[in-house]
């Protein structure tokens, strides 16, 4: 099944220190390219995390946010300054003598002063908390590959109805093949009437010329080709595969047909359905820019 390149996932997991909210965001690119944005303590985990990623995302340019939010619990840890509150302490000791006050510094104030007591973050194990990790990176995986499935959906139906008009005006170029000849002879019959006047025509040399035209403007091969493109194009979007390269390969090879035909042929209307058949497969085109 045909899956789009662009899309957005969200995942989570919860730990009992913690919780991990990952956000992926993905858009169109050649290749597969995955970038990690992980808290400082989880930056060992950047491997694991594009593994999991990579697992199901074979295309595109592809931004992993992970947002690590520790419980309220385990988020800080008061500890007491010793040092400090003892500074303060003598401090206020010395002071009181030196002003003849008759009461020491009071517990409560000693522990409001700055720096008395600090708090100290939990320390993480990122080893013990990986399983988590990883569990919302897959989620938000997941997530992303719904959306991207239900987008490469829609590019397969549009896709399909242009590929369809396509092979109905090459179709229409086919059947006007031989009506172009008949006509061509018709208009060179025409004019060296014109200019014999009366003149008996060497009718063989009439054939000739109508013959020369027919093989220089002959497209068969190229419509053969053309039609063998988009049978492969039917079923690359019928594939499970990550078939983008190659339906952006079958365009190229259909529009070297399609420019070909255009080059052969001195027909009016046989121009008019190339223009509407190059003009149709631009459009597709940029929607298989869009397919992973």
């Amino acid at each position: 099944m045909l899956k789009s390149m662009t899309g957005y996932g969200k995942g989570e997991a919860t730990a009992q220190s913690g919780n991990f909210l990952v956000e992926i965001r993905s858009v169109n690119h050649r290749y597969g390219e995955i970038s990690v944005r992980l808290p400082r303590s989880f930056y060992a985990l950047e491997n694991e995390v594009k593994k999991v990623a990579a697992s199901l995302l074979k295309r595109g340019k592809i931004d992993i946010s992970v947002q690590w939010d520790e419980a309220t619990a385990a988020n800080t840890a008061p500890q007491l300054d010793m040092a400090v509150a003892r500074g303060y302490y003598d401090a206020y000791t010395r002071l009181s003598k030196e002003l003849n006050l008759p009461q020491d510094a009071p517990l409560s104030l000693i522990m409001s002063q700055k720096g008395v007591m600090k708090e100290v973050a939990a320390s993480v194990d990122e080893t013990e908390l990986q399983p988590h990790l990883l569990a919302a990176v897959e989620n938000a995986v997941i997530a992303l590959e719904g959306m991207r499935l239900r987008e490469g959906e829609a590019l397969a139906e549009d896709l399909q109805a242009r590929r369809k008009q396509v092979a109905e005006w090459s179709a229409q170029i086919g059947d006007r093949m031989p009506q172009m000849v008949t006509e061509y002879r018709q208009k060179l019959k025409a004019r060296l009437d014109q200019l014999l006047e009366g003149s008996e025509m060497d009718e063989s040399r009439l054939a000739q010329e109508v013959a020369l035209l027919a093989d220089r403007s002959d497209i068969t091969e190229e419509l053969v080709r053309l039609s063998s493109h988009f049978n492969q194009f039917d079923e690359a979007l019928g594939s499970s595969e990550p078939v983008g390269r190659k339906l952006d390969f079958l365009m190229q090879e259909m529009n070297r047909e399609v420019n070909t035909i255009g080059s052969k042929s001195n027909d009016a209307g046989i121009t008019n359905l190339v223009i509407q058949i190059k003009a149709e497969m631009e459009k597709m085109r940029e929607q298989v820019q869009n397919v992973e």
